[in-house]
């Protein structure tokens, strides 16, 4: 039986996670139906959209994402200090980038006079909507709704579209941090749909290696900070050149006609977070394989488990083969 949300979901642990969404009935996101002929190629750009637009409506930033035939995968960064900084008029008008919004939220937003009774009931609803814009669970809601809705609507039927739940893993370290986003940027790689990950479609590897090109990163994603220091900015704690080459050099190895193996000195990030070489590439290709739930050192995950009250903790093993 899989855990509740709550419990995999602690924001006192860790603010990035692994989320995966999968299609049923055999429907397809994008791609085509080997049996109807039918193309969906489109829906991944549906997908690709409304995954940047939610990044600049809630307090979530996206560090990854991979767009494949029935299935996506995302790795999301909850900035919940952020949701609570926001003012009541900035939350009021990010909500009513989603949804309608109610009378009294409308007033206050025109500048009408509400009376006590009003302002008390705004003020709950704010509250709410302040906790659901730094939420996975409302963020993958809002994002997995709608493709559904639009899907469905092209297919001419009704019914789930989606599995009934999303699949999230907490990501306690940067080791797991980075083995998630590079294994989420290789995924076209690994299917055979892309032979570069600059070739590869609807990916964050894609968005940054455009950017990279003008020295730039792109504004929808988190932003790479460079290593750990002091005075540490919010963002990805990592170099982007240097993790961008680590991509670039292990996309390399995953194909077929290019077998090779990663120096040490080949992967600065690897060596700084004492990863070793040759266990990179299972982790970048069976990464869902062999960590089931919570990813991280064994020293955070027992830390993690024990927090959570969780009595089995089925990744201690791998982890200690994989990433110390």
């Amino acid at each position: 039986m899989g855990l509740a949300r709550k419990c995999q979901i602690s924001l006192s642990d860790t603010k990035y996670y692994h989320c995966v969404s999968r299609c049923v009935r055999r429907a397809f996101l994008c791609g085509e139906d080997k049996l109807t002929g039918k193309s969906y190629e489109h829906r991944r750009g549906w997908v690709e959209e409304r995954l940047l637009f939610l990044a600049q409506v809630f307090c979530i930033d996206v560090c990854a994402y991979a767009v494949m035939s029935n299935h996506t995968h995302i790795v999301l960064y909850v900035d919940d200090k952020k949701a609570q900084r926001l003012s009541d008029r900035a939350i009021l008008l990010r909500w009513h980038k989603l949804f309608k919004g109610t009378l009294l939220s409308h007033k206050y937003l025109n500048g009408d006079a509400l009376d006590e009774g009003q302002r008390f009931f705004l003020s709950k609803d704010i509250k709410e909507y302040r906790n659901r814009l730094s939420s996975i669970s409302w963020f993958m809601r809002v994002l997995n709704e709608n493709i559904a809705r639009r899907a469905n609507k092209e297919d001419k039927c009704t019914g789930h579209f989606w599995e009934g739940r999303f699949k999230s893993q907490a990501l306690l370290d940067e080791s797991a941090l980075l083995a998630c986003m590079a294994y989420v940027d290789l995924n076209p790689i690994r299917a055979k749909m892309a032979l570069t990950p600059e070739q590869s479609e609807h990916t964050s590897i894609q968005k940054r290696c455009e950017a990279a090109t003008s020295g730039k990163q792109p504004k929808q994603l988190a932003r790479f900070v460079g290593s750990p220091r002091k005075h540490m900015p919010k963002g990805l704690p990592f170099e982007l050149k240097s993790y961008l080459e680590l991509v670039e050099l292990t996309g390399k190895c995953i194909r077929a006609d290019k077998r090779g193996h990663i120096e040490s000195h080949q992967a600065p990030i690897l060596k700084r977070l004492n990863i070793q070489a040759e266990n990179w590439l299972k982790l970048t290709t069976q990464f869902e394989r062999v960590f089931h739930g919570a990813v991280g050192k064994a020293h955070s995950l027992d830390m993690y488990c024990e927090r959570a009250q969780h009595k089995r903790r089925s990744s201690i093993k791998i982890s200690k083969m994989l990433l110390t």
